[in-house]
């Protein structure tokens, strides 16, 4: 039976892997267990990390899909803002008829 690893070790031996581009086969001969558990290591890390750059658990989205969002809500706060405005001039032209 091989020995428990901690969380700091496996995430450790995951960034080898992701971020210096260690080989998955290499770390697992040094580390002594096989290279589909550096592979879930890292997928394990990975999924972490997802998680911790977007609490929410909303989707991503785009740099574009931003901008398309920002565009319809300024149009639908002009076309509010327009309403606003005739309502003002509707109930100005109804009181002055009431005098």
């Amino acid at each position: 039976m091989g020995k428990h690893k901690t969380t700091e070790y496996k995430e450790y031996i995951a960034k080898l892997h992701i971020k210096e581009g260690r080989k998955a086969t290499d770390l697992a001969y040094e580390v002594g267990v096989s290279a589909t558990t550096v592979r879930q290591w890292a997928r394990e890390y990975r999924e972490k990390q997802e998680r911790l750059a977007n609490p929410t658990g909303e989707p991503l989205v785009t740099f574009s899909e931003m901008e398309k969002k920002l565009r319809d809500t300024e149009n639908r706060l002009k076309e509010r803002d327009d309403e606003v405005e005739i309502l003002k001039k509707a109930m100005h032209v109804f009181m002055k008829s009431r005098t």
